[in-house]
């Protein structure tokens, strides 16, 4: 009896993506007895009317693991936990459409899915793996914020294009006597900030984790310039924030539940120029570059191993599990584990205490 599994990617989208589903599928097939389909936009592609939901025949997934993005695209605006119903009035309401969810993938006779996504979407595969539904998780983030896994694919791919840029912004610098900004992505998490700091070099890391005083930073500035002449290269997490103060932010888009994070590279630049600082300043937002592209060679091998996994997890019926990769080995935790703590870098981690040593400010 032919057996289906279903794959789908939520959230942002992330290098290595189409490795995984790559992955899962190239693996299923060797069962010769397992059909492999993705849905569309996350849940979306069950909850829509029509369906959207696509066969993953080998030609579909067929070199697609050098491939950036998703073939399966994905959406972080549609959690079935908090729907957004956009109501007469133009407001939004969120309600939860799981009990429709669970039934609508029961009536599609899937025997596991996969469901690929970071620290939201590895919660509603909790929520749906408690109503029943024989769910795997796999982690994707470009900010290593979970915190049952070592590290999450997509997240050096996203340090190598920092640090890429970080690279020609040193240069750019150095020849204008000028302090450069550049601002990188990681919401509550320092993790590409504080990675490209040390691989670029930078003379100051601001993160989420630690926040910064003005004119310590003022100070540390002056010490690099004599008679006008000098230049500072500063990485800035998107979430980083001053001692008195708080995160540069505005309202979501319509239908999301998070606020959007940019634009605290101007707002630092501001501060800098408020508190003091004579040097001239450019500002540098990489934003979604970060996300896109092909991912790096690290990036595709994880991924990859991690679709196999998923998919012999579905084979053991260990549902309820997700993938995790811990002491160089892949494995699985429990979803429970998996999402119980957001992964912060912690400040008196050994890689902190190293950034430090290199003489890299933290502002603090």
């Amino acid at each position: 009896m032919t057996k289906k599994i279903l794959i789908l990617t939520g959230g942002g989208d992330c290098p290595g993506l189409n490795a995984v589903i790559r992955g899962v599928a190239k693996r299923a097939r060797k069962e010769k007895d397992w059909e492999v389909f993705g849905t569309v936009e996350a849940f979306n592609g069950v909850l829509n009317s029509p369906q959207e939901i696509i066969k993953l025949t080998s030609r579909k997934t067929a070199g697609i693991h050098v491939k950036g993005g998703t073939i399966l695209k994905t959406t972080n605006k549609s959690n079935p936990l908090k729907f957004p119903v956009t109501q007469k009035d133009g407001t939004v309401k969120f309600i939860d459409r799981t009990d429709e969810l669970v039934k609508k993938l029961k009536a599609l006779k899937f025997d596991a899915i996969v469901n690929i996504g970071g620290d939201g979407s590895q919660k509603i595969s909790q929520a749906l793996f408690e109503k029943g539904v024989p769910i795997i998780g796999v982690p994707k983030t470009i900010d290593n914020d979970l915190s049952a896994t070592d590290v999450t694919f997509g997240f050096q791919t996203a340090v190598q294009i920092a640090t890429d840029s970080f690279d020609k912004l040193v240069t750019t610098a150095e020849s204008h006597h000028r302090v450069m900004i550049m601002e990188v992505m990681g919401r509550d998490a320092g993790w590409i900030a504080l990675h490209t700091a040390i691989a670029g070099g930078a003379e100051i890391c601001l993160i989420p984790e630690i926040p910064y005083n003005i004119e310590k930073l003022v100070r540390r500035i002056n010490l690099r310039y004599k008679k006008g002449r000098g230049f500072v290269n500063i990485v800035v997490a998107e979430g980083a924030k001053p001692q008195a103060g708080s995160i540069t932010s505005a309202a979501g888009e319509k239908g999301s539940e998070h606020v959007r994070l940019g634009g605290v590279a101007y707002q630092l630049s501001k501060q800098l120029k408020d508190a003091g600082c004579n040097a001239e300043i450019r500002e540098t937002v990489l934003g979604h570059v970060q996300r896109g592209g092909t991912p790096v060679a690290f990036d595709r091998v994880l991924a990859t191993l991690f679709g196999v996994k998923a998919f012999e997890l579905a084979l053991e019926k260990k549902f309820g599990q997700m993938v995790s990769f811990r002491n160089n080995s892949i494995t699985s935790v429990s979803l429970e584990e998996a999402t119980r703590d957001y992964h912060f870098v912690d400040k008196d981690a050994y890689l902190v205490k190293a950034a430090r040593g290199l003489n890299i400010s933290f502002g603090d």
